[in-house]
């Protein structure tokens, strides 16, 4: 089967129903296993298990240009949870000049995506706004739905025009 979906980080692939989905490719910069302690699992700890089909970073990605129908972009979203804490390393941080970092993250996003393909972004503005987030991009968003207790989570669908 053709793999036409990208998650271009796709951490422990929390959010997908099959995490071993045949349509996907799974690409993040982190292959890894951490037990991390969980009170609502039996024996109180979970592991999380990073292990991406393709290790690469969402900031360059090894696909060729629009190679993928649809592509999921979830990148940390968090700048002061400490890298090593259970946040950090289930979500991932933002370091250094992330705003560049996301710019060019949703350059890569949208070079590999197929012309009238679609891009769903998932932010949590827990620590910084979507609409902060949303101005590093020059692509319209289509939709989006707000989830979560505290309705914090933006889940926003962009649609890439048929023409280049």
């Amino acid at each position: 089967m053709e793999k036409t979906v990208l998650d271009a980080c796709c951490g422990s692939r929390m959010f997908w129903f099959d995490r071993s989905d045949c349509r996907a490719v799974f690409v993040d910069k982190r292959r890894e296993t951490h037990t991390l302690p969980d009170v609502s699992s039996s024996g109180g700890a979970r592991e999380l298990v990073i292990d991406p089909d393709v290790q690469a970073d969402f900031t360059a990605l090894p696909f060729e240009n629009n190679t993928f129908a649809h592509v999921v972009f979830d990148p940390p979203h968090f700048e002061r949870n400490g890298a090593r804490s259970w946040v950090g390393l289930k979500y991932g941080t933002l370091a250094g000049d992330w705003p560049e970092m996301l710019r060019a993250g949703f350059a890569e996003c949208f070079r590999v995506l197929r012309p009238g393909g679609t891009l769903v972004f998932k932010w949590c503005a827990d620590e910084i706004p979507v609409s902060r987030i949303l101005a590093l991009t020059p692509e319209r968003p289509l939709y989006g739905h707000k989830s979560g207790k505290q309705q914090k989570t933006h889940w926003i669908v962009f649609l890439k025009a048929n023409t280049d």
